[in-house]
C-alpha cells in the first residue's frame, strides 16, 4: 500500500512540471512579446490572490518569516533569474543548467541534513543532466556569463526552496500555503514589472484566454499539485520529476510547431526519461 500510495503520489506531482512545460508554447505563440515580467507577474499573483480568498487563512506569526523566504525561493527570485536566463541564453542551455536541481537538493541533503544519497539516484540524477545536454544542446550554443549566472543561481533558489519547505513543514494546508507563497512572490515581481517593462498593449481575446491559462494551470493548479507532492514525497525525488518540464516543451514544440528532432537528441529524451524513472522508483521502492 505504501508504494501505491508513493506511486500516486509521483504521478499526481508529475503533473505540474508537464503543465509548466506546455506554458512554453503558450508564451512563444500567443502572449505579447517582450513583457518576461509581467506575464510572471499575471501568471502567479492572481492566483495566489484567488487561492487566499477561498482558504482564508492566516499563517502562524512564528511562520512569517520562513513564509517570505520560500516565497522569494520559489516564486519571485526563481521566476525573476529564470526569465533573465530565458532571455540571455537559448532554451536548451538553461534547461541544461537546470536540471543539476536534483544534484543541488542532494548535496543540501548530504551536507546539511546529514543523509547520503543513494547510489542509483545519484547516478540518475547525473544521468538527466547528460541526457537533457544531449536532448538540447548544439553546436551553435552560445555561452552568455549573466544567463548562465542566472540559469544557476535559479536552479539553487528553485533546490533551495524545495528543501525547505520540506523541511520547516510550515503549518498551513496546501492551498493556503499555495497562495501565500504565490501572492507573496508575485508582489516581490511587481515592482521589477513596472520598472522594466512597457505597458502591455490591447490584448486580444486569444491573449486573454493565454494569460489565463498560464494563471490557473500553469500557477494556481500546478504550484498547488507541486507544493503537495513537496510535502508528500523526498526533496530529490520532487526535483527530478522537474525534468520532465522541458521534456513536455520539447514534445510539444514537435508535434504541434513541426520542431525536428536529430537521433542524438531522441537518444537524450530516452536517458531523461529513464533517469527521472529510476529516481521515483528508489523512491517508490524505499518508502
Amino acid at each position: 500500500m505504501n508504494t501505491q500510495s508513493s506511486l500516486r503520489d509521483i504521478m499526481l506531482t508529475a503533473l505540474a512540471p508537464a503543465i509548466w512545460g506546455s506554458t512554453y508554447i503558450v508564451t512563444s505563440q500567443l502572449l505579447p512579446p517582450d513583457r518576461p515580467f509581467t506575464a510572471a507577474l499575471i501568471r502567479v499573483l492572481p492566483a495566489g490572490l484567488l487561492l487566499l480568498l477561498f482558504t482564508r487563512q492566516l499563517p502562524a506569526r512564528r511562520d512569517w518569516w520562513r513564509l517570505l523566504v520560500l516565497s522569494a525561493l520559489n516564486i519571485g527570485v526563481f521566476q525573476a533569474l529564470l526569465f533573465v536566463a530565458a532571455y540571455r541564453l537559448p532554451g536548451g542551455l538553461a534547461a541544461v543548467l537546470g536540471a543539476i536541481q536534483p544534484l543541488l537538493v542532494m548535496v543540501l541533503t548530504w551536507t546539511v541534513d546529514r543523509r547520503s544519497p543513494a547510489q542509483i539516484t545519484l547516478w540518475a540524477s547525473v544521468a538527466g543532466v547528460i541526457g537533457m545536454a544531449m536532448l538540447l544542446l548544439s553546436p551553435q550554443t552560445v555561452f552568455e556569463p549573466v544567463g548562465i549566472a542566472a540559469a544557476l543561481l535559479g536552479a539553487g533558489c528553485m533546490a533551495t526552496g524545495v528543501w525547505l519547505t520540506r523541511r520547516w513543514k510550515i503549518d498551513l494546508p496546501v492551498l493556503s500555503l499555495t497562495g501565500w507563497q504565490l501572492a507573496i512572490g508575485g508582489l516581490m515581481l511587481a515592482p521589477v514589472a513596472w520598472q522594466v517593462e512597457a505597458p502591455l498593449p490591447a490584448l486580444t481575446l486569444q491573449q486573454w484566454a493565454a494569460y489565463a491559462y498560464l494563471s490557473l494551470a500553469g500557477a494556481l493548479l500546478a504550484y498547488t499539485i507541486w507544493f503537495r507532492g513537496v510535502a508528500r514525497l523526498p526533496t530529490v525525488a520532487v526535483a527530478s520529476l522537474g525534468l520532465l518540464s522541458p521534456l513536455c516543451a520539447v514534445g510539444l514544440g514537435w508535434v504541434l510547431l513541426g520542431q525536428s528532432m536529430t537521433g542524438t537528441a531522441l537518444a537524450g529524451l530516452v536517458v531523461v526519461l529513464a533517469s527521472v524513472f529510476a529516481v521515483q522508483w528508489n523512491t517508490a521502492r524505499g518508502r
